[in-house]
Order: structure tokens, then C-alpha cells, then sequence
């Protein structure tokens, strides 16, 4: 859900939730009150409650009552002089609100409340006064606030008795009071409940995944990428923490890489060093033999020169394959595409590499399957390395006292392929997966022997997947290896 939705849920939330809540918890207290009329009252239409005369309802309080002693009256008037009778008929109706005051000839012989003010009995109704009040009483206002109901009978002796219920009304309103403090402490409680619910769902949707992106910040200014951020939603917030969690893991893969890169570039430190101390100490080792004058003879001084001039063209080499080291690592490889006929590059570069190859006593062969007109796009130079670097290591491995070199250009439909064979000491299947890789040595003492910066097949990787190719190599142990590499023939497309 995204936040402006939420905000919205959130508006609307904070405005019907209340009002729907307090308006069910309303009915739920009416229907209790509409109970509590029932009992009290004796109100059976409680639908219609609300059309009720207020001092009818007062009145429902002692309803039961005045039936009760309308029949005592018309049964046993006598009764009504027990005052110990008066005393139970009193306390059955104390518990709602009311109390009994008896008189006989407008004196008062029993008063069932004990703050009762005298000052009242002026104004309670003459006898026989019942049938103006039958409905619904009296109602006595100003500092007394009650209603009463008349029960006038005589007495044996023909006195006049009247037998008043009093219903204090002031008694009555502080229930209504509590109704009304009730209904605001409902009404509090609703909105508690709202803004705890409210604000439990904002937390989780906003300020739990704010607290998380907080830790991850922490970690990350620590140092500490080894974690991952766990997102489930839908919102900004979260596809922020899944962009967060992006860029952690590119940071991640920046630091290994360059912990990679700082370890190759030791290891070529090395290699290099390694590599450049043998000629080195091959130079200075014949250059000081001119100098003692061991090289008495021209034929002697001719053979240490150019020992001399051939590590240094070692060294050359070591230094222009360290050069272009740099420049893959940096993707900065300078390249000039042309068009290249494949029966006359090869052709040339197999003339090339033969006579090179004959003083070492390595015999080369060149098959080309190809039409005449074959022509692929690359660049000159940096083909020629790729099959230099090749045969170089072939060459440097050869195990054989006769050496041959197999190069072959065959016809791969919109491809060709070239096929660069020898019959040196093979490579092992299990290494065979990683030989194209940095640095990867299949044999450290056989590299230490034979020199080398370790990076020359990587390179040759390079060089072809950039001209849209691809390289592999297929070997046998103590038989030799035949390197594969595929490029692109271009064709021209007609303009109509």
C-alpha cells in the first residue's frame, strides 16, 4: 500500500472509527438502560420511551407500590397504623428513591426518611385530593424536588388518614449525571483505542522499516556489509529498503572486487619481479663477462650480445603485456577495426610464425577451410597477440624433443573457427575450467621455471569477447591441447 493511500486509511480511520465506536458502544449502553426503565419503571413499550411524560416515568418508581397499598386500603385499612409494617413497606421502595410519610387528621405519625423537613407537610395534598393526582402525582418543586402520589382511606375510628409516597426526583438526576460520565469515559476509551490501533499500524508501517534502514545505515558506516534487509511491502518505504539493499550488495561485490584486484595485483607484483629478476641477472651476467674480457673472440662477443639483446627483448615483452594488463583491468584496450580477409591474415601470420618457430625446433602447419572471400571485422594487432600468446604457451610447455603446432580456420556457418593445436604436456580436466582465468597456475613450479606473468591467457579471453567471440580449450594429459576460438564473419546487407 503506498503512503498516500495509508495517510488517506489513516485520515479516514481517525475520523469513522471514533464516530462507528462510539456510536455501538451507545447502543450497547442503551439497550442496558432501556433494561434498567424496564425494571425500574415498569415500562413495558420501551421502544417508545422516549414519547414518555418525565414525571410518569418518576412515577413508575412506586407504581407497584400504590397498587399494593390500594389494596391494603380496600382489605385492611388498619394495618397502615403498625408503624413496624409501615417500616417494611418503606424499605422495600428506599431502594428507589422514594420513602412513605402517614398522617391521621394532618398529623404525621410515621416519616420514612430521616432528613425529612417538616416545612414539606404544608404543601402535601388534603385528603381526598387522590383523584386530582391519579395519573401521574404531585409534583412539588422549589427546594423539596419531588414527586408524591396520594393514598387517602379512614380510619376505624373515622379519623382521616392519607398515606403519602415521596419520590425524590433531586436523588434521580445524579443517575443521569453518571449516564452522562459514562458516555464521556466511553467516548475517551474509543479514542484511546483508535490512536493505540492507529498507531500501532503507522509503527509498523513506517517506523519499524525506518528503524531497520537506521541499522543497516549503521552497519554499512561500520564497515559491516556481511547482512541483508528483509522487505515484504509495497509502499515507498519498502522499495526504498529493496533499493537500499541493492546498493549494499553492489557495495559488497566493490569490496570484494577489490580485495580481488589488490590480490592480483600483488600477485602480478610478484610475477613480474620474478620474471624480470632472471634476464636480469642473465644480462648483468654476460655484460660483466665482456667486461673481464671473456669474450675474447668476435664469434664469443657476438654470442653474449645477443643473449643480451634477447632478454631484453624479453624484458620488452613482460613490460608491454603488463602495459596491456592495465588497460583491460581499466576496459581502456585501444582498438581499430577493419575489414580483414581470414585466407590472407592467417596466411601471413603462419609464414610469420614458422620461420620463428623452425629455430626452436617446433614444425607449424596452417589448413584453411575457408572460401577465398571470407572476411570478419577486427583489429589486426590485437588478433595477431591472441595467437601469439597462444602458440607462446604451447611453446612453453612442450614436453616433446619435436614440437608441432597445428593452426587450422574452419567454416562455422556465420562463424569461423580457428583451431591452434600442439602436442605438449596437456592440461588436467579439472583445470582446465579455470586456465583462462588471472593468475591461475596449473603448475607453480612449472610457471617458476618457465616464466611468465600469468595473466597472458586472460588476456587473449579479453581480446576475443570484445571482437564477439568466444574461446575454450579441449585437452588430453601427456597428448596436447587445442585452443578454440569463434568470431563473426561480416556480410553486407543489400539496401533495397
Amino acid at each position: 500500500m503506498k503512503i498516500r493511500t495509508k495517510m488517506i486509511v489513516a485520515f479516514v480511520t481517525v475520523i469513522l472509527m471514533p464516530i462507528l465506536l462510539i456510536l455501538f458502544s451507545l447502543f450497547l449502553m442503551n439497550q442496558f438502560q432501556l433494561r434498567t426503565f424496564r425494571e425500574r419503571y415498569d415500562v413495558e413499550d420501551t421502544g417508545s420511551l422516549l414519547s414518555y411524560n418525565t414525571m410518569d416515568l418518576f412515577s413508575g418508581l412506586t407504581s407497584a407500590m400504590r397498587e399494593r397499598l390500594q389494596e391494603i386500603v380496600e382489605e385492611d385499612p388498619t394495618r397502615l397504623e403498625d408503624i413496624e409494617y409501615l417500616e417494611e413497606l418503606n424499605e422495600e421502595i428506599s431502594s428507589r428513591q422514594s420513602y412513605m410519610i402517614a398522617m391521621k387528621d394532618a398529623e404525621a405519625y410515621y416519616v420514612g426518611e430521616e432528613d425529612f423537613s417538616e416545612e414539606m407537610l404544608q404543601y402535601l395534598p388534603q385528603y381526598g385530593q387522590q383523584e386530582v393526582y391519579e395519573d401521574s402525582g404531585y409534583y412539588l418543586g422549589g427546594d423539596f424536588q419531588c414527586l408524591i402520589t396520594q393514598q387517602s382511606f379512614t380510619f376505624q375510628d373515622g379519623s382521616e388518614g392519607n398515606l403519602y409516597l415521596v419520590t425524590e426526583i433531586r436523588s434521580i438526576f445524579p443517575e443521569f449525571k453518571s449516564i452522562l460520565l459514562d458516555v464521556g469515559i466511553l467516548i475517551i476509551l474509543v479514542l484511546v483505542i483508535t490512536a493505540i490501533l492507529l498507531t500501532s499500524w503507522l509503527y509498523s508501517s513506517f517506523l519499524k522499516p525506518l528503524k531497520v534502514l537506521q541499522s543497516a545505515t549503521k552497519s554499512i558506516q561500520e564497515g559491516n556489509l556481511d547482512f541483508s534487509l528483509e522487505v515484504t511491502g509495497k509502499d515507498e518505504i519498502s522499495e526504498l529498503c529493496r533499493d537500499f539493499e541493492g546498493m549494499r550488495g553492489r557495495l559488497k561485490e566493490s569490496a570484494e572486487d577489490k580485495i580481488q584486484y589488490d590480490r592480483e595485483n600483488k600477485i602480478l607484483i610478484s610475477n613480474i619481479s620474478h620474471d624480470l629478476k632472471t634476464p636480469l641477472t642473465a644480462v648483468k651476467g654476460y655484460c660483466e663477462g665482456i667486461l673481464d674480457g671473456v669474450a675474447s673472440s668476435p664469434e664469443k662477443l657476438e654470442k653474449y650480445v645477443r643473449t643480451i639483446y634477447n632478454k631484453a627483448n624479453d624484458m620488452e615483452k613482460l613490460i608491454d603485456e603488463l602495459t596491456l594488463y592495465s588497460k583491460i583491468d581499466t576496459n581502456r584496450i585501444p582498438y581499430n577495426y577493419t575489414k580483414i580477409r581470414v585466407k590472407d591474415y592467417f596466411g601471413d601470420c603462419a609464414e610469420e610464425l614458422a620461420l620463428e618457430l623452425e629455430s626452436q625446433n617446433v614444425e607449424l602447419t596452417y589448413s584453411n577451410y575457408l572460401e577465398d572471400d571470407v572476411v570478419i571485422i577486427g583489429d589486426t594487432e590485437q588478433l595477431k597477440r591472441v595467437v601469439n600468446n597462444i602458440i607462446s604457451n604451447s611453446i612453453k610447455y612442450m614436453d616433446k624433443k619435436k614440437g608441432f603446432i597445428n593452426l587450422r580456420i574452419r567454416d562455422e556457418g556465420d562463424f569461423i573457427r580457428v583451431e591452434i593445436e600442439d602436442n605438449g604436456k596437456g592440461i588436467a580436466a579439472k583445470d582446465i575450467p579455470y586456465i583462462f582465468d588471472r593468475f591461475y597456475r596449473t603448475d607453480s613450479s612449472r610457471n617458476s621455471a618457465t616464466g611468465g606473468s600469468g595473466i597472458g591467457l586472460s588476456i587473449v579471453k579479453k581480446i576475443i569477447e570484445d571482437h564477439g567471440g568466444r574461446i575454450w580449450a579441449t585437452s588430453k594429459e601427456g597428448t596436447g591441447t587445442i585452443m578454440h576460438f569463434v568470431l563473426r564473419k561480416y556480410q553486407e546487407v543489400p539496401y533495397e
